[in-house]
């Protein structure tokens, strides 16, 4: 349902606010904006993301349903079980939702998008086979999307290529900020949906394995900062790509050894690609226009000055309020969130405060409302409960984080 008050909402706000600027104003252009903007997005969802989503889909989920029928994901699973049983203890300890949802994760991770998004796809797919409703969002499909929307990502290369391209001093200066300020937020997004679901994570299990991960997180990060921007590019590089070609090249070889039929089981998991592709249209579409009025109609400035109007009563440092339009267009739309990212490190200089702040907002969380459009709607969930709620609040405390670790580092 709240899909279906945002979609509404967004509209409403557009079509008031472009009255009110005719009527007072005289301004005819910003009906013109909205319309050519809604239609231009239009377009772009379907050829821009959707169609090439397409292949992708199909190479993946080829990959995938090889992999499975090797038994590789069904080893992943029972390796993770124990863990992932206390986050999801809807989904069985060995079933191969979980070995899809890790390798979603790890794919993130690694800033491997492409890969990431038809695993996460498949992962949603398998578990809403064990969805009782098929139309209403189970408590395991929450805390996923949920998990995935904090957008966990050990070296924002993109954000560290951008500011190289800027012209910064030190591009991957803002890559610990960044990561922390992601792991954060995934952590924050654990507790809130665990919390709503009555799940208990004071547990050795989860202690443990938390523990281990942020172990592992810091040894990286502290190797990773001892080292030159270029020698990060290709760290992430190398380790990115050669991750994913080893676990295409082991599931082929371990389904070979396993005399399955290779090419055969590469084609049957492939079908559903664009089939995937194709069902998800009408939800990008609908998400996508309504964000693109919403944007044109100029409420996110309003919003943004608002902000900063309350914020110039306060006692504290109102530095940070520049950089709050990539931290509120963000949960709405990636490609927003990076031009506003762009725009503010050309005006204000890659290596000023608000330059950094602006890399540590986009590099803290992910596009909440275009994931949620994008992952049930690949199942046809219409009812998503709490989730997005979960994941904006998840997303809030992201930017208090990356606020705080802005000045921390930066200011």
């Amino acid at each position: 349902m709240a899909l279906n008050y945002i979609f509404v909402f967004f509209f409403v706000i557009a079509f008031f606010i472009a009255l009110f600027k005719f009527i007072f104003l005289g301004d005819v252009l910003t009906f013109k904006a909205i319309v050519e903007g809604m239609l231009d997005m239009a377009e772009l969802a379907v050829m821009d993301i959707a169609l090439p989503l397409a292949g992708v889909m199909t190479f993946f989920l080829g990959i995938l349903n090889v992999g499975e029928r090797a038994g590789a994901i069904n080893v992943l699973a029972r390796v993770i079980g124990p863990f992932f049983n206390k986050l999801f203890p809807e989904v069985p300890k060995d079933h191969p939702a979980n070995g899809q949802m890790i390798m979603n994760f790890a794919a993130n991770m690694i800033g491997l998008d492409n890969a990431a998004t038809p695993f996460g796809l498949k992962a949603m797919q398998s578990l809403q086979e064990l969805n009782p409703d098929k139309d209403t969002a189970s408590n395991a499909q929450i805390m996923f999307l949920v998990l995935h929307t904090s957008g966990l990502q050990i070296i924002p290369l993109s954000i560290i290529a951008q500011r190289a391209i800027l012209g910064a001093e030190s591009p991957s200066d803002v890559f610990i900020p960044c990561v922390v300020g992601t792991y954060v937020t995934t952590v924050v997004s654990m507790i809130i949906t665990a919390f709503w679901q009555r799940i208990n994570l004071f547990n050795r299990t989860v202690i443990l394995g938390l523990g281990g991960v942020t172990a592992v997180l810091g040894v990286l990060l502290a190797y990773l900062s001892t080292l030159p921007q270029a020698q990060i590019e290709t760290v992430s590089v190398v380790l990115g790509n050669s991750l994913l070609l080893l676990i295409v090249t082991g599931f082929l070889a371990g389904a070979l050894y396993k005399k399955v039929n290779v090419f055969e089981a590469f084609i049957d998991g492939a079908k559903n690609g664009f089939s995937t592709s194709v069902m998800i249209i009408p939800y990008l579409v609908g998400m996508l226009v309504a964000i693109s009025a919403f944007r044109n109609c100029g409420a996110m400035d309003y919003l943004v000055n608002g902000l900063k109007y309350l914020f110039s009563f306060a006692s504290f440092n109102t530095d940070f309020t520049d950089a709050l339009p990539v931290a509120l267009m963000k949960p709405l739309s990636g490609s927003g969130a990076r031009a506003l990212m762009i725009d503010a490190m050309k005006q204000f200089g890659p290596d000023s405060f608000i330059g950094r702040l602006v890399c540590i907002f986009q590099g803290s969380a992910d596009t909440t409302l275009y994931i949620v459009a994008l992952y049930f709607g690949s199942v046809g969930i219409k009812n998503t409960r709490y989730a997005i709620v979960a994941g904006l609040i998840a997303d809030f405390v992201g930017v208090l984080a990356g606020i705080w670790l802005g000045y921390m580092f930066f200011h």
